[in-house]
Order: structure tokens, then sequence, then C-alpha cells
């Protein structure tokens, strides 16, 4: 059974006339193209610590199969704001899983779309752990409930946003969380 030990955030931004390889690009951007990766869904392991991207990267070698969440955007439509992020929402518990978010947005600037993906993120922990709460409520009232509670320790946001290339060119954007074992 494999469960990560550790994980680190990344997140990039690639321009190419190909649209593979402006995802390429955004793979080089964020210091992960060396891995073949695998998208998973969206559970904080329970006793997995988080770790610095610089120590995550000297980890990784060539080739190797590696665990992630990946929020990833692309568009080819000059000047369109487009996104990626991740939320992300860790429980006071340490004996309790966290929850990480994949938002991939048009037209969301990086503070918004941060915002929206660590609400998400947020509110399937605060589900999750009984937490009564308004869900019309704004984030940052919604927020301050979560932290107050004393379940969640803390949740933040790993977002990367840019405009299409005014040219045409593609533009892929993406944030990610990478396991280790």
């Amino acid at each position: 059974m494999y469960v990560p030990t550790k994980i680190f955030f990344t997140k990039g931004v690639g321009r190419h006339k190909e649209y593979l390889t402006s995802f390429e690009l955004a793979l080089r951007s964020a210091n992960i193209e060396i891995c073949n990766l695998v998208t998973v869904s969206s559970i904080f392991p329970v006793g997995c610590k988080r770790i610095t991207k610089e120590e995550g990267i000297k980890e990784l070698k060539p080739g190797q199969i590696t665990f992630c969440v990946m929020a990833r955007n692309s568009t080819n439509e000059p000047n369109r704001l487009i996104a990626s992020s991740l939320g992300v929402a860790i429980p006071a518990d340490v004996n309790a899983y966290g929850y990480l978010s994949e938002h991939h947005p048009f037209g969301q600037t990086e503070k918004v779309a941060g915002e929206y993906a660590e609400d998400l993120a947020a509110t399937m922990l605060a589900t999750t752990l009984g937490l009564d709460f308004n869900p019309d409520q704004d984030w940052n009232e919604r927020e301050q409930l979560y932290k107050m509670s004393g379940k969640i320790v803390r949740s933040f946001n790993v977002t990367q946003s840019a405009e299409g290339d005014k040219n045409g060119l593609w533009t892929t954007v993406i944030s990610a969380g990478i396991f280790l074992p």
C-alpha cells in the first residue's frame, strides 16, 4: 500500500504554438517535467508533511511515477485570462485527513481563483468534520468560523494565472501538489 509521507507544491506557465509543448513548458517552469505524473483525487494524507519545493525537487528522479493533484488550464485565445489553483485544508487533528481541491477557471484573477479553491477545500473538510456553517456566507466569514472551531488548523492555496499570448500561442498554467514516499 502506498501512502505518501511528504508533499510539496509548485506552479508554472508555458507558452508555445503547440498545445502539448505549452504543457511541457509549464511542467518545466514548475520543475516537475522529469516525472511521469499520475493525477489522483483530493485527499491530503494523514501524517503527510509539507516540504519546500526545493527539498521536493531534490528527491525526484527522471522517469519516476509520481502521484500528484494537479489543476491545469490552457488557452490560445489572445489576452484571455486563465488560472489553475489548488486549495488545501489541513485539520488540527493529526490523525485526520485533509483536502486538496482543483480549480481551473477562465476570467478569474489569481486572487479570486485562489480564494475559491481554498474555500472548496476548507468546505469539503468542514463537512467531514461536522462543522455547522452557512454555505451562503462569504468565504472570509466562513474561514474565520472554520479556524475558530479549532478543527481546521490552516488552509492556503497555490495558484498560477496568465493571460493568453497576444499572438495566439497556446498558454498553459498548472498548479500541483506533488506526493513523495
